[in-house]
């Protein structure tokens, strides 16, 4: 399975803001989408950074409220690890297993082609693992 195949299915929609967005303007982002990062974009379409709830919580616990008048670039993290859609998923819930982070965009050309999340890996691997069961099954029993 491909990483492709997963945005095949989830879509290659990828909520962005720009480097001048408040983080309280990305909250509000956050809260809208039912997301839980956003990559930060100057243009939509190149990886300027990605911010994320954690990234928010680590700046309120270190700065108070204060934070919430910064821009994401004050919180953000610039060295962002990207995969390509031909990337295997094993491959990358392994890189954020080891990188624990919970959010890949997916990049093509240098351009913005998606965005995995934790649990759209979990949710692959889930699938193929019912798909086996039921195979393993129906040979068990002869269904085959």
């Amino acid at each position: 399975m491909r990483i492709s195949d997963v945005l095949r299915v989830k879509g290659g929609q990828v909520v962005t803001v720009s480097p001048e967005t408040l983080v309280e303007g990305l909250l509000a982002v956050l809260a809208e989408h039912r997301i839980g990062a956003v990559v930060v974009s100057a243009d939509g379409s190149a990886v300027d950074g990605i911010v994320s709830e954690r990234d928010i919580v680590r700046a309120l616990a270190e700065r108070g409220a204060a934070v919430l008048a910064e821009p994401v670039t004050a919180i953000h993290t610039t060295q962002v690890h990207t995969v390509a859609p031909d990337a295997s998923l094993e491959d990358v819930e392994r890189l954020m297993t080891e990188r624990r982070f919970r959010h890949v965009p997916v990049v093509t050309g240098g351009a913005l082609h998606g965005i995995v999340s934790i649990g759209d890996v979990v949710k692959e691997r889930i699938g193929e693992l019912e798909s086996e069961r039921s195979e393993l099954a129906g040979y068990i029993t002869g269904e085959r």
